[in-house]
């Protein structure tokens, strides 16, 4: 989980550094939106990896439950 909020957050920041530089922002306020979008990204992944990790246990527990025997299927006899 840690690593996956660092790279939130560095691509964060490379996007909030990406935007502020395109939009020809000053330094300090270039700055202040990589960060700011660098925490809010960092906060994203977190979020989505732990939705991940549940969602992958769920998953992984009903593959180990065994499966009820399928319904027979009651067919009529052929008439001879």
């Amino acid at each position: 989980m840690k690593a996956l909020m660092i790279l939130g957050a560095i691509v964060g920041f490379l996007i909030g550094s990406g935007f502020g530089l395109a939009g020809e922002s000053s330094w300090p306020a270039t700055l202040w939106r990589s960060c700011a979008a660098a925490l809010l990204a960092a906060l994203l992944a977190r979020w989505w990896s732990r939705v991940w990790m549940i969602s992958l246990r769920d998953a992984l527990h009903d593959h180990r439950l065994p499966r009820p025997p399928a319904p027979a299927q009651n067919k009529p006899a052929p008439r001879v």
